[in-house]
């Protein structure tokens, strides 16, 4: 019979070596990762826009200030990744975000 209380153990592979382990319940409940959309500019930490350099429809290119993000008493400034058309605002200056907000959202140009 098996102990109910007992955890499941997970291989994994050191140097060649085999280890088994259990997973925390912090482990467990963290948040998944997923693969980031191109164009989707979402915010790295909570904070306040200061600034918005561009609005729906401009074109942008590579390198260019989308806003200020002001962070931790910072203000970063926020770069459009590629040359594109901006189809997306989702801040107001002044407004307040959280972390992973989504910011702007650029689409790509045709090469």
């Amino acid at each position: 019979m098996e102990k109910k209380n007992e955890k499941e153990l997970v291989p994994f592979v050191v140097l060649a070596r085999y280890y088994n382990t259990t997973l925390t319940r912090k482990y467990l409940n963290r948040p998944k990762w997923v693969n980031p959309v191109p164009g989707e500019v979402k915010a790295n930490l909570p904070g306040t826009i200061v600034s918005i350099n561009v609005k729906e429809g401009d074109h942008v290119a590579q390198g260019q200030l989308l806003l200020i993000h002001e962070a931790m008493k910072m203000q970063n400034r926020i770069l459009a990744p590629f040359a594109g058309t901006v189809s997306f605002i989702g801040v107001t200056p002044g407004q307040a975000i959280k972390k992973e907000h989504l910011m702007v959202t650029i689409t790509k140009d045709n090469e």
